[in-house]
């Protein structure tokens, strides 16, 4: 049977895995969520020989797969034929300890008979060097060592050491824990310390979840994209990468697959705009603490679009060979060129991602003079560069036009800072900040509004229908109700969607004419729809894009035009962030549904 994107993910803000719907773990980075995969599986072709941790049942017939209620705890129940049960809890333990957080780079898995006799065979096979080397295990007392160039991994169990090593046979009589950690030995009872990694885990994502600001309705789907999202963050240095994987093509047989382990400034915005308007504001404070590193490397004051999650760290473009991809699909990619091109929307994503902080009175810190006067540096590139020819926010490799979208975001990162220099009581800076976004936005309509396709472009030289010109009321350059905004909404509608979801563009690019739907338009496409007064349609199209998800709940990149399968990166923030945008702006309120009882 050929893989899918049926996956689940764990993870604790230091790295992730995803399991599938056997509870065979297969993927994981080490030592952090964009380092090498010592579980590579997802891209090892049909059958692969290794790259994976699972637990085999003889005789298994059934399995099925459910996150615990409200945390990144995944529960996999497998069934033979003869009735026989067990269930594989895993989880990345992630909780308060000596006031911060315990989120180390350690995975645990508790193997739990329910009925019957259960004979299971367990596979632990690791790569390193993405799948270059199969490292052999090396016996300790109660543990396994691989050994890398790199780094040691130690598996430490309560199970005879033999029958794990030599992958034998044998019956689960009891509950077996699995720690797969650092090379450091355990300092205490194994099995205790799992179960008690596995209630203040528990204990952690519920108390997070408590506290989100979620709407009434689709709830369920709310809480588990924004748990998603935050296991995109890595915490240690506040950036936030676009998806877990790498690699996965955007559709069947295109060489469209990229590497997403790192941090854009634009989508690292929407994570944070979508976490914001849930409550958890973490999040931001700790990406603008990433932001503020960033900017300081970058002398000339010129940004990249991406960067790696430590600043720094270069992210050079290059093939794993040894990988022969998702379905074999290859290659598979490490690093990205899109660090390499010009992008000029990114300096907006950057002030707009700190904006809240000059506003929000919950947070402990509040944006002050010191960080407005970094903002306002970015904001000179911005003004700078809105109409220099660039790649665009889809990344186009082989030609640079005056976007739209770029120089709209130019004028959203003056017009944010006109905003923030009048809550700061800074009137000289309200009035330079103002001019030039009146500026920018004079200009930039002057371009963008096509009289004779009666719609918006999106660039100022050959300009085509463009699902980001869906943004624009959004951003607040144009009025929902603007006939122009309301044509092209329209346009984009008629022109763009492909059964029942939306494209990018529907023109050719470096790589011929795109194949799939990008999700995070579709969403994109159901709140303008709302903005422009068609809510029921709205809510019918954000019915059909949860109908998407997978078993778990989650959404990759893409949706396949034909099949409906999903395809692309996974779990991708952007899509994730629709969920929760669209969640937001057409659910119910509180009072509507609960009080009232409409």
């Amino acid at each position: 049977m050929s893989q899918n994107l049926n996956l689940a993910a764990i993870g604790n803000g230091t790295i992730a895995a995803l399991i599938d719907t056997k509870g065979r773990l297969s993927w994981c980075c080490w030592p952090r969520i964009d380092g090498d995969p010592i579980f590579s599986a997802l891209l090892g072709g049909e059958e692969p020989e290794a790259g994976f941790f699972d637990v085999l049942l003889d005789g298994q017939v059934a399995s099925s797969r459910s996150y615990r209620r409200n945390t990144a705890i995944i529960e996999t129940i497998l069934e033979n034929a003869d009735g026989a049960k067990l269930r594989i809890i895993d989880f990345a333990p992630r909780f308060k300890l000596y006031d911060r957080i315990y989120r180390p780079a350690t995975l645990v898995r508790r193997i739990q008979p329910i009925s019957g006799t259960c004979r299971i065979t367990i596979r632990l096979r690791p790569h390193f060097h993405w799948g270059e080397q199969r490292p052999k295990a090396v016996r300790g007392s109660n543990h396994m060592r691989f050994a890398g160039d790199d780094f040691t991994l130690r598996a430490t169990t309560d199970l005879p050491i033999v029958y794990v090593m030599e992958e034998r046979p044998f019956v689960l009589s009891q509950t077996a824990t699995i720690v797969l950690g650092p090379d450091e030995p355990f300092a205490s009872s194994l099995t205790d310390t799992a179960h008690n990694f596995e209630e203040r885990t528990c204990d952690y994502w519920w108390e997070w979840v408590r506290y989100l600001s979620i709407p009434f309705e689709w709830q369920d789907a709310v809480v588990r994209a924004a748990i998603s999202l935050k296991l995109c963050a890595f915490e240690e240095t506040g950036g936030i990468v676009a998806a877990l994987t790498t690699s996965i093509p955007e559709a069947p047989n295109t060489v469209r697959n990229w590497d997403y382990r790192h941090c854009w400034l634009r989508d690292s915005y929407f994570t944070v705009r979508a976490l914001n308007q849930l409550g958890a504001t973490r999040t931001m404070e700790d990406y603008i603490r990433y932001l503020t590193t960033v900017i300081a490397s970058e002398p000339s004051g010129r940004l990249a679009p991406v960067y790696s999650i430590v600043p720094g760290t270069h992210l050079e473009e290059r093939f794993a060979p040894a990988l022969p991809g998702f379905r074999g699909m290859g290659p598979v990619r490490v690093g990205n060129q899109a660090a390499e091109q010009v992008q000029n929307d990114g300096y907006g994503h950057v002030v707009l991602a700190a904006a809240q902080m000059f506003f929000d009175d919950r947070l402990p810190k509040r944006g002050d003079k010191a960080l407005f006067n970094l903002l306002e540096g970015v904001g000179a590139r911005a003004a700078e560069f809105a109409f220099e020819p660039d790649a665009g926010l889809w990344e186009l490799r082989g030609r640079r036009r005056v976007h739209t979208f770029s120089a709209v975001m130019g004028w959203a990162a003056c017009d944010r800072l006109a905003r923030i220099a009048r809550v700061l009581d800074l009137p000289d800076r309200v009035t330079y900040w103002s001019d030039h976004a009146n500026e920018i936005r004079k200009r930039t309509l002057a371009f963008a509004w096509n009289e004779e396709k009666g719609s918006f472009v999106d660039a100022d030289v050959d300009g085509q229908l463009d699902a980001s010109l869906l943004l624009l009321a959004e951003l607040g350059f144009v009025r929902p109700d603007d006939p122009r905004y309301v044509a092209t909404v329209e346009a984009i509608g008629r022109d763009l969607k492909r059964n029942g979801y939306l494209m990018r563009y529907a023109n050719e690019d470096d790589f011929g004419l795109p194949e799939s739907s990008f999700t995070i338009c579709s969403f994109w496409y159901a709140c303008a729809l709302d903005l422009i007064g068609h809510r029921d349609e709205a809510r019918e199209m954000f019915t059909s894009l949860l109908a998407r998800r997978n078993e778990a709940g989650l959404l990759s990149e893409d949706i396949d035009n034909q099949s409906l399968e999903l395809w692309g990166n996974i779990p991708q923030t952007y899509s994730m962030v629709g969920l929760i945008d669209t969640a937001m702006r057409l659910s119910k309120t509180w009072e509507e549904a609960f009080w009232r009882g409409s």
